[in-house]
């Protein structure tokens, strides 16, 4: 697993917990993201900073978005992986300069496949396709 991949999936992490607990994304990106060493250190990746950042600040146009596209489902009935997993991807479409479109949708299934269902999969995959397909008449 590449360094991005695990900084995608630390991100997500963060992501699931503050969806499930009702907490703010920052707060607990800040609460985490303390240097300790040993066996046990799990340090916060730079990328994981960036992502959960740019995913907080673009918070209400990510989920405006999952509501327009993510047809036939409200956002509180999505799963809360794979709600947060749309989240990361469509970030990484929208805001994320240097990740190619591709690698962005690949890397959201990948988490799917691990995550979630198969069926939940493939609805990201459409959901993330059909984003990417019309991002640059998206305003963000």
């Amino acid at each position: 697993m590449s360094a991005r991949s695990k900084a995608r999936k630390q991100a997500l992490d963060l992501l699931y917990e503050t969806d499930i607990r009702g907490t703010n994304l920052v707060d607990t990106l800040a609460s985490r993201d303390i240097p300790v060493e040993g066996p046990d250190a799990r340090p916060i990746r730079e990328y994981t900073k960036e992502l959960v950042t740019g995913i907080s600040e673009n918070r209400r146009k990510i989920d405006e978005l999952i509501t327009t596209y993510a047809q036939g489902w409200d956002m509180d009935r999505l799963p809360a992986v794979d709600r947060n997993i749309l989240r990361l991807g469509i970030y990484e479409i929208l805001w994320s300069t240097d990740v190619p479109m591709s690698v962005a949708i690949d890397e959201a299934l990948v988490l799917a496949k691990e995550l979630s269902s198969d069926d939940s999969s493939k609805y990201i995959h459409g959901v993330l396709g059909r984003i990417g397909s019309i991002k640059d008449t998206i305003s963000i």
